[in-house]
């Protein structure tokens, strides 16, 4: 199987703080670090990193050629990564004293992605491969229903979640993964439901889809037709959780493509953040397939 991952290439700005900004509220940062992120070039990474055989689409601006050498570097073919007059999409990251994040995304070359790069692109993918997207580039939607008409399987991580994940044609998703936050917004479940309700909601609502419901500290659970699992996380000290979600979703589609059976699958992805967690950066905190497989 191909990996077609069409996604975010992005420049992280990296500020070490005491707590997020507040509004109106100035602070020092004590850090500052800067490097290669954007979920859908994470995804790439993380996939590449598991073993699997990865291509990324997606475009950016003179700014980010180091962003295609690093990729490059870890395996993926960025042969569909186009390159125009403009900028690199941007992510300004506020990474607090108790590691969590807040981040701010400027679109850049994200958003300047063509329905013509994107038909170009897919005449080199076919039956059996699989395209895997975020919500962080235009016509995902367009995307969607290209590759589903070359019969591809698609992978949906719904983050950032907005309103625009409402209009895709989610019906024709193979694999949705989603967070907590994510998977009540498109359940549209009551405040207080449990992650069991949520995702019995999702199941409900995308019954031709696997339900890929991540809920931080508490685990994961897995819907599809009458299968229902459930993982928990891999324990260890949280130094910086960027990339966790994305670490995630490329060792759970390359551990499902070697043949893995989903409990096992989901049981090394929660492995493989666990690590990434352990370790500062986004990119360069993802491990090594000889790491995190038996």
């Amino acid at each position: 199987m191909k990996f077609l991952n069409y996604g975010s290439i992005n420049i992280d700005l990296v500020f070490s703080v005491d707590h997020v900004v507040q509004p109106g509220e100035t602070i020092s940062s004590s850090a500052l670090t800067k490097s290669a992120g954007g979920k859908g070039a994470n995804q790439s990474a993380a996939l590449a990193k598991a073993g699997a055989e990865v291509y990324h689409g997606g475009k950016i601006g003179s700014d980010g050629v180091f962003l295609v050498d690093l990729l490059n570097g870890y395996g993926v073919d960025t042969s569909f990564v186009r390159h125009y007059e403009g900028a690199t999409g941007q992510a300004l990251i506020q990474l607090d004293a108790q590691k969590q994040n807040a981040i701010v995304l400027f679109g850049g070359g994200n958003v300047e992605i063509t329905k013509e790069e994107i038909d170009e692109t897919l005449t080199h993918f076919s039956l059996g491969d699989m395209l895997v997207l975020q919500n962080e580039i235009v016509h995902t939607g367009y995307l969607i229903e290209q590759a589903k008409r070359k019969g591809m399987s698609v992978c949906l991580n719904t983050a950032p979640f907005d309103e625009k994940i409402l209009a895709l044609p989610l019906e024709k998703v193979d694999v949705l993964v989603l967070n907590e936050i994510e998977g009540a917004a498109l359940a549209k479940t009551n405040t207080g439901s449990s992650f069991t309700q949520v995702l019995e909601a999702l199941v409900s609502a995308y019954p031709h889809s696997e339900i890929v419901l991540t809920v931080g500290k508490g685990g994961v659970y897995y819907g599809y037709q009458e299968i229902r699992l459930y993982e928990p996380i891999y324990d260890i000290p949280v130094v910086d959780t960027t990339a966790a979600g994305d670490t995630f979703v490329g060792y759970f589609l390359t551990a499902r493509s070697l043949g893995y059976g989903v409990q096992d699958s989901l049981r090394l992805s929660c492995k493989a953040s666990g690590l990434a967690v352990s370790r500062s950066g986004a990119m360069q905190s993802i491990p090594l397939k000889s790491e995190v497989f038996d």
